[in-house]
């Protein structure tokens, strides 16, 4: 999506700052012995009283309304029996819409006793994902987003999954520009401008490389198997700095 009228602007600033709502009341509820459908149920429950829909469930039908991941599992995991125990280490993943507007958000969480290697791992995915975002303007390249990633990745021995791109949002989940990579890459000519919404979402690992398939036909897993964590933000290209759109009130 570009926008180009302030009323587009103030739409996807409202299913903006919803799911960043959401993410924030699941992230303050995560406790041990929850399952994962309970978190998800606490999800559906805030977007249902902001009259906001689940992104994924209405546009690929899936079997939830947020992705949760536990551990092992890197990406779209379903909500369902899972109990989530101390220690673990919990991918939220939020998108919704409303009035016709969607926006995509996502944050991995500790669940305490935090392992030193969690805490820095999360950290550090946090970290790269400022770093994605502080690419993003108007004239820039998208390939400056994984370029800078990258750097930052090497530097401190991690890897990036990279069958996980960032991609447009807007006036759908999943729209131009499509696969945007989080990771360095060649021949990528295309470029930012005014207005263009995106989502700016590194997969950060300890050894990661890919997202596989599992047996549920949605939960990824990394390969090699090893830890990923993922941070999320919509935001919009302008001629200054980029405006961040999914931010918590």
């Amino acid at each position: 999506m570009t926008i180009t009228k302030e009323d587009e602007l103030d739409g996807m600033k409202a299913i903006g700052r919803i799911v960043a709502n959401t993410l924030k009341v699941m992230s303050n509820a995560l406790e041990p012995g929850m399952t994962t459908r309970d978190l998800d149920e606490i999800g559906r429950e805030v977007l249902e009283r902001e009259g906001a829909m689940s992104a994924p469930k209405t546009t690929y039908n899936f079997p939830g309304t947020t992705c949760i991941s536990v551990n092992e599992e890197i990406a779209h995991g379903i909500p369902g029996g899972r109990v989530i125990a101390r220690g673990d280490l919990v991918n939220i993943d939020v998108s919704a819409s409303k009035a016709g507007f969607f926006a995509d958000t996502g944050a991995t969480l500790r669940v305490p006793p935090v392992r030193a290697s969690f805490d820095r791992l999360c950290r550090d995915g946090r970290q790269a994902m400022q770093i994605g975002i502080a690419q993003v303007g108007h004239d820039k390249p998208l390939a400056g987003i994984g370029r800078a990633i990258g750097r930052f990745a090497s530097s401190r021995g991690y890897t990036l999954i990279q069958n996980l791109a960032s991609h447009g949002v807007g006036r759908s989940l999943h729209e131009y520009p499509e696969e945007i990579a989080t990771w360095p890459t060649r021949g990528d000519k295309r470029r930012m401008h005014h207005g263009m919404v995106l989502t700016v979402e590194p997969f950060l690992s300890n050894g990661g490389l890919m997202a596989t398939d599992g047996d549920d036909d949605w939960t990824l897993y990394s390969h090699p198997k090893a830890f990923a964590v993922q941070y999320e933000h919509t935001v919009v290209a302008t001629h200054h700095a980029p405006i961040i759109i999914t931010l918590p009130s």
